[in-house]
């Protein structure tokens, strides 16, 4: 029998850049792994490749003026309402900047008391001590210091309200900042909006356009096409996007399927085992203190082998051992539950003996724990190679 379940190793690449062959220096790092651990390859073994690297050996990067462009061209470059904004200095502080560029005025709406992921502006017991409705009630930015005074960040020590307000001055636009919870709260302002919630943004799209507005865009409608031969990406845009430099982002990656399969076919030639690949981007969980859900990316995972479709159909071994085989332990306990694991149906959906288990797409957890594996610092490990996981108890 097994003793080790799923395993996932963070793989260590060289630091690659533009050009650079992104298939042989993951097949290469992968073999050289093996080799110096040591460990084996098997069947349906996981290769889970980073999004921010593939995007940059893809060279889709894209600048502030290349943004502020676009912006100019789509919108009409008068005033514009930027809505629903993620507070972050790497996922939108260049992005901000780009868009105010393009424009002369920027009116700016954000959710209270946190921003769609999670990040507080204020806490939510300061809410009900102050008796504000935030189904409701609308602030201007001196109502809102008034009532709320003034917040940083509990981890990056940022004043994201002046950081903003900052940035789009700095652009040469003049600015106006209004809180709300409902996006049609722009339009008293501004008849043509940019959409930046990431995971709502076709209902706030809709939303708007259903009271009024114009001209309604959302983030994937900038940089969906290059500019002057900028990094683009035809499906999200400017979603998934990261500061690069402080006047450049780097974008989702594109046309990555070619990419994974290119990688799978190489592994085969080489090991003889047939691999799943993948890229990742943002983990989908969330963090218990600072309360920020860590999905900033429009998707876990853009691009994927079809081994990773799908969802887990999984039965709940301790539901089984407290009910069906609650008289049995030991070795008789071991040999029945995997006996049922061999005659599982194909789909335990709705199945009591699957409650428990995670209903989630495949790639969305694999995809978060190669986000744990790699981390997002100093680790080096921009590829995690994940063995086990279709594993079950009852496979020897």
């Amino acid at each position: 029998m097994r003793c080790v379940g799923v395993t996932a190793r963070g793989i260590r690449l060289p630091v690659l850049k533009t050009g650079d062959d992104l298939v042989n220096n993951v097949v290469d790092a992968l073999l050289k792994a093996a080799t110096n651990e040591p460990f084996n390859f098997r069947d349906r073994d996981v290769v889970a490749i980073t999004e921010s690297l593939v995007a940059r050996c893809q060279g889709n990067f894209a600048s502030v003026e290349v943004i502020a462009e676009d912006v100019r061209v789509k919108t009409g470059g008068q005033t514009v309402g930027v809505v629903f904004p993620i507070l972050s200095r790497n996922r939108f502080g260049v992005v901000l900047k780009g868009i105010a560029k393009g424009v002369k005025k920027v009116v700016l709406l954000l959710s209270y008391p946190r921003d769609e992921v999670g990040n507080a502006l204020i806490n939510e017991e300061d809410i009900y001590e102050k008796g504000v409705n935030p189904y409701s009630d609308v602030f201007s930015l001196a109502q809102y210091r008034e009532v709320f005074g003034f917040r940083l960040h509990e981890f990056t020590g940022i004043d994201y309200i002046a950081y903003y307000v900052q940035l789009i001055q700095e652009a040469g636009a003049a600015v106006e900042v209004v809180f709300a919870n409902h996006a049609d709260a722009i339009l008293p302002y501004t008849d043509t909006v940019i959409v930046c919630d990431v995971h709502t943004r076709l209902a706030t799209k809709k939303l708007l356009l259903d009271k009024g507005a114009k001209n309604v865009f959302t983030l994937a409608d900038i940089l969906n096409a290059p500019i002057n031969g900028s990094g683009y990406n035809p499906q999200y845009g400017l979603y998934g996007s990261n500061k690069a430099t402080e006047n450049s982002v780097k974008l989702f990656p594109r046309d990555g399927q070619p990419l994974i399969e290119n990688v799978q076919k190489t592994l085969l030639e080489k090991t003889g085992k047939h691999f799943e690949v993948m890229i990742y981007g943002d983990g989908a969980f969330k963090d218990p203190q600072g309360k920020i859900w860590e999905l900033a990316d429009p998707v876990v995972s853009p691009f994927f082998t079809k081994g990773l479709t799908g969802t887990p159909n999984e039965l709940k071994l301790k539901f089984l051992a407290d009910n069906a085989y609650h008289n049995l332990s030991g070795e008789e306990l071991a040999s029945a539950i995997k006996e049922e694991i061999k005659k599982k149906e194909k789909d335990l959906v709705g199945k009591a003996v699957s409650e428990g288990t995670t209903p989630r797409q495949i790639t969305d957890l694999l995809g978060s724990l190669s986000d744990l594996t790699s981390g997002s610092g100093d680790k080096g490990t921009p590829v995690v190679l994940i063995q086990g996981y279709f594993d079950t108890y009852g496979d020897e």
